[in-house]
């Protein structure tokens, strides 16, 4: 049987109080981070169609020249640019940003903080 964590039981249970407030709309869509030990992924969503918008990570094509860095500050910043880039080439400047349950420090933080250098609102 699998045991599963206290830490990811806790980033769920904060991951669904914030749901219920966090909704992307199309004129305002919702900007998703994940994060996992070895990647970062980051995706633009609108809730009331669902449908992926834009979506980068740290496996993506563009990113492949930071193949020792993924799992970094520095990679989750290329993200945060990357992803805004693709945002604004869709005309989308404002978006509603959600951290997935994940505590607002380290990487989660780098993304968000490229992201509006870049030019998105949030």
């Amino acid at each position: 049987m699998k045991k599963t964590n206290p830490s990811e039981l806790a980033r769920k249970r904060r991951k669904k109080r914030f749901q219920k407030m966090i909704r992307g709309t199309p004129e305002r869509p919702r900007l998703c981070v994940f994060r996992s030990n070895k990647h970062i992924y980051a995706q633009i969503v609108d809730d009331q169609a669902p449908r992926t918008i834009a979506a980068v990570s740290t496996l993506s094509k563009e990113l492949a020249s930071l193949a020792d860095k993924r799992a970094t500050k520095e990679g989750a910043r290329k993200v945060g640019e990357l992803i805004a880039k693709k945002a604004q080439e869709r005309n989308i400047l404002k978006v509603v940003f959600d951290r997935n349950g994940f505590l607002y420090h380290g990487r989660v933080q780098a993304v968000a903080d490229a992201a509006r250098e870049a030019g998105l609102e949030f």
